[in-house]
């Protein structure tokens, strides 16, 4: 029975051993069976409905609380007015319940956190609450003093109210994993040894089964079309906005809804293999996994929680011993600094950012599999681009043609040598022929064996051939253009119409179109852009030019790309290698940030901190930005919730008495509240960054 781990104090269920990302307490283990029916959003639903109830009940009560309390009447001028035999007792009976439904959560808290050592920001609430309390009901049972039960009522609601709003907010945040999971439909329409069609739950799927897939379904598991052509959209999955074209051989990723044709697909993954799965789990484990920046929240609430219950000591000791002042005014101080002070906001800061980027960069294809490296990668110095596959789309394609004569323009001479390779097997001959929107008919197609093909299109013969075959005929070649080209380390073929020279078709691995624009903007941001390829260094210095490169490493054998990378980070740089993550592996692994480009189905890939779905740069691009907002935001929540506190201790403390300036321990919790409404909110910015 698979072991998994829970937090004692929400309940939330991990799969890895660690501390809670929402109470930063340590997880206990717990059996399967316990836990096969919750899961974070489950209990984070739970949270939320309980919370809700005890707010209102709490607060319907609190209105009689009010109206029954000495102070509120003196404050409203009806002093003496609402009085009647037993109205204290009610007033203590009405109280008893908020503190003990409405603050049961509080004081539950300061349980768990003392018994694991690690009291915070529940123990603050609960040590106010308890004070105030007990106070109160001495003095309703003869003690001579000021009875604090408005205020600690008013103290419970707005407490209540806050972890309300911050639980909805941390279940917005992690909500992406549902989202995912609600992606994959209940039934699939399976195809039975018979030939007749069968609706089966999809835990009754197996590798090599064949489904059907109507028109506007959502695909039920990873599998190869075998028949039939649609347009499948993957947003969802992929971050890929416009429906992608699929037909026999393409492979399909379960939760992707089908277009407007029907498929006949053979299942290749399912369960934990699938795509989504391994997504899911990949979105899940980064907003576990362990932040820097928390370390230093968490180093932070802890103090925090430690000057809180110092300063309201002091402050009891300073009101009532150095200034002399009543115990119920000294209790009341002491209470606001503890509610003040709770570190709500500083343990929000973090985890709600980490959760929010962590689903935000899920829904675009961008996942994290390493939380660190993703920090880290708001420092990259320097970016190195594996070549083919990454920069350019990895298969042959027309770059550039030239035309020896006036009596033929490059784009008919294009068709006419598509014409003749459409029927050719050979590489370069498929790269001719996909470069051309249509062909014209061919007759007596013939090979030229080892110098090229020809035939007859319309009426004229046509001949597509190799240097080699122009040199064997002694035909000259004086156009500059084709030397130049050649220096670029590019493939060049010649087309010959009736026995004449007319012009020249250059191929080389298509540059992708995002790549130009991709290097551009990392160029602005400050980042070394670098190139590694095995091709020869007249490629490599084409293509760097084309798109820009600073640097670029030619004739690099697969086992020496890791070495170059270490040799880069020699020179001082926090260095990005981007790679597709089978060949580059070790690069991948000695690089700051290991970042696998074009992953497709293939998500598990383990040396990658960083996986981007698609095989577009501009995604490494994005990937860069966000982890820079990121870590904005996460400065941005951890100078508010601490600046706040440093504000906030001595005006709850009474330094500006003197002044005037007071505050109601009520009053301290609507700030402290506020402060973490702020973070949450804040956090939720990361959504509509531009």
């Amino acid at each position: 029975m698979a072991v998994k781990f829970k937090c004692p104090k929400c309940g939330m269920i991990y799969e890895l051993a660690g501390n809670c990302t929402m109470c930063h307490v340590p997880l206990v283990e717990v059996k399967e069976a316990s836990t096969k029916h919750q899961g974070h959003h489950g209990h984070h639903a739970h949270m939320v409905t309980d919370f809700k109830k005890r707010f209102w009940v709490s607060l319907a009560l609190t209105l009689p609380i009010l109206i029954l309390s000495p102070m509120i009447q003196e404050f409203i001028g009806l002093k003496g007015s609402i009085r009647f035999t037993g109205d204290m007792y009610i007033l203590f009976g009405l109280s008893s319940i908020v503190f003990f439904y409405g603050g049961l959560p509080f004081l539950k808290g300061l349980f768990d956190e003392l018994k694991n050592r690690q009291p915070g920001m529940m123990t603050l609430i609960a040590v106010a609450i308890t004070t105030a309390y007990v106070y109160s009901v001495a003095v309703v049972l003869g003690l001579s003093g000021m009875i604090f039960f408005w205020e600690l009522v008013t103290l419970i609601d707005i407490m209540l109210l806050g972890h309300w709003i911050e639980m909805k907010s941390v279940m917005g945040a992690s909500k992406a994993l549902e989202e995912l999971a609600r992606l994959m439909p209940s039934e699939a329409h399976k195809i039975m040894p018979d030939g007749s069609i069968k609706d089966v739950p999809l835990d009754e799927l197996n590798v090599n089964d064949k489904i059907i897939i109507k028109p506007g379904e959502k695909i039920p598991a990873d599998g190869d079309i075998v028949e039939g052509e649609s347009a499948v959209n993957e947003a969802m999955l992929t971050g890929e906005s416009k429906p992608v074209s699929k037909k026999a051989g393409a492979k399909v990723i379960g939760g992707a809804i089908n277009g407007e044709g029907s498929l006949t697909v053979v299942i290749k993954k399912t369960g934990k293999d699938s795509f989504l799965s391994q997504v899911i789990e990949l979105v899940r484990q980064a907003q576990a996994s362990k932040s820097k920046t928390q370390d230093l929240a968490n180093r932070a609430a802890l103090w925090l929680t430690v000057i809180a219950l110092s300063v309201g000591a002091i402050t009891l000791f300073i009101w009532l011993a150095l200034i002399h002042k009543d115990f119920a005014f000294a209790l009341e101080r002491t209470v606001t600094v503890m509610v003040i002070t709770c570190p709500h906001a500083l343990g929000l800061a973090i985890p709600l950012v980490v959760a929010v980027s962590t689903a935000l960069a899920a829904g675009k294809g961008l996942l994290i599999r390493n939380r660190a490296a993703f920090e880290r990668a708001r420092n990259i110095q320097a970016i190195i681009f594996d070549k083919t596959g990454t920069l350019t789309e990895g298969k042959f394609g027309v770059t550039d043609k030239i035309v020896f004569t006036n009596d033929i323009k490059d784009q008919e001479l294009l068709k006419y040598a598509a014409s003749v390779e459409a029927r050719s097997e050979h590489p370069i001959a498929k790269g001719i022929a996909s470069s051309s929107k249509e062909v014209f008919p061919v007759e007596g197609f013939k090979a030229i064996t080892g110098k090229g093909a020809q035939g007859k299109v319309d009426g004229k013969e046509i001949k597509v051939v190799s240097p080699g075959y122009l040199r064997e005929k002694n035909i000259p070649i004086l156009d500059e253009k084709v030397k130049k080209l050649s220096s670029q380390g590019k493939t060049i073929v010649f087309v010959l119409i009736d026995g004449k020279l007319k012009g020249a078709i250059a191929l080389a691995d298509i540059i992708r179109p995002e790549s130009k624009k991709a290097i551009s903007m990392l160029k602005e941001m400050g980042i070394k852009c670098m190139m590694l390829t095995g091709d020869n260094k007249q490629v490599a210095k084409w293509v760097s030019k084309e798109i820009g490169l600073d640097e670029y490493f030619a004739e690099v054998l697969p086992q020496d790309k890791a070495a170059k990378v270490k040799e880069v980070q020699s020179r001082g740089l926090i260095v990005a290698m981007t790679g597709d993550g089978v060949n580059d592996a070790p690069a991948l692994a000695q690089a700051d940030v290991g970042i696998a480009i074009g992953a497709g189905t293939d998500v598990a890939m383990e040396t990658a901190d960083i996986i981007l779905v698609k095989s577009n740069p501009l995604d490494a691009v994005a990937i860069i930005g966000l982890a820079r907002a990121t870590y904005r935001k996460m400065i941005q929540n951890l100078i508010w919730a601490t600046g706040y506190n440093a504000f906030a201790i001595p005006l709850a403390a009474g330094v500006f008495y003197r002044q005037g300036i007071i505050l109601s321990p009520a009053l301290g919790a609507l700030l402290m509240s506020l402060s973490t409404v702020i973070v949450a909110i804040n956090a939720q910015f990361l959504r509509i960054r531009k």
